[in-house]
């Protein structure tokens, strides 16, 4: 009976230590890497002997992955992206190391050729890297109301560059507004040198037409943390507009509108005139 004992707690005994074995080496995480140790890899489709903007991203370090692409982030080990620019593209990976530690590498991917479609707004608004973008007051008002699937700018109430400060201080003559691909951060400089920033996207499938077909606006452009320069609705408290229609955009001239809340063709709406800062 003794030795029918002694086994029995023998056997849990054993039972207890390689439990709790096996649980230690199922929490065993790995230790630090360094950003030189990461092994990753940024490889773009070769078609026809040309770099295309479609990349293959690859993480096969024993790190949580985010890969920083310009225009979008993923948190996946193994991904495909489409870059939106030609030449040198910097994507930025961030690793977290099991201690909760970040390493961060750049690796750089030269694209010869938009082989897959992407708008090419992307690279218009930002220059390819980033891009300034100032009031237009090449004709006179940069701002101000007209009608809502009529007027492509200022017509009603039209506002020159010299009394945008009094409706937006700061926002007027010395002001500029940057879209930059990294990240696709948008920044609001004022003309006193502070800055808000936020980030921007722009949908051009969503168009806005007319009743004999034509197009009145090509897409929409919308802002995350601030607006555009005197980026503001009067009739509405002065409330911030963070959704615009981009009614004009090429390298050199890009116009916005906002209509109010349920308007029909006609109602009011707003009018933004900015330039390509040369």
């Amino acid at each position: 009976m003794k030795k029918l004992i002694t086994y029995i707690m023998v056997l849990v005994t054993t039972l207890s230590i390689t439990s709790c074995e096996s649980i230690e080496d199922r929490l065993d995480m790995g230790g630090f890497i360094s950003a030189e140790q990461l092994d990753i890899s940024a490889t773009p489709v070769v078609i026809d002997g040309k770099n295309t903007n479609k990349v293959v991203l690859d993480n096969k370090s024993p790190v949580l992955s985010s890969w920083n692409f310009g225009v979008g982030v993923t948190q996946k080990k193994t991904d495909t992206v489409l870059l939106v620019v030609e030449g040198a593209n910097e994507i930025i990976f961030t690793g977290r190391n099991p201690d909760g530690s970040e390493i961060t590498k750049t690796l750089t991917v030269n694209v010869d050729e938009l082989y897959f479609d992407v708008p090419a707004e992307w690279g218009i608004l930002t220059g390819g890297s980033e891009k300034d973008w100032v009031w237009d007051d090449s004709d006179g008002g940069v701002w101000g109301n007209g009608g809502y699937m009529g007027n492509v700018e200022p017509a009603w109430w039209i506002v020159n560059l010299a009394d945008i400060d009094g409706q937006a201080p700061g926002e007027g003559a010395g002001a500029k507004m940057t879209f930059s691909l990294s990240g696709a951060t948008f920044t609001k400089v004022k003309s006193d040198g502070t800055t808000e920033t936020g980030t921007f996207t722009f949908d051009m499938g969503k168009k806005t037409t007319l009743d004999d077909g034509s197009v009145w606006a090509e897409g929409k452009l919308t802002l995350k943390g601030t607006t555009v320069l005197c980026g503001i609705s009067p009739n509405e408290g002065g409330a911030p507009v963070y959704e615009y229609d981009i009614l004009l955009i090429n390298d050199e001239e890009l116009v916005l509108s906002y209509p109010e809340p349920g308007v029909d063709p006609w109602g009011t709406a707003w009018f933004w005139k900015f330039k390509a800062s040369n």
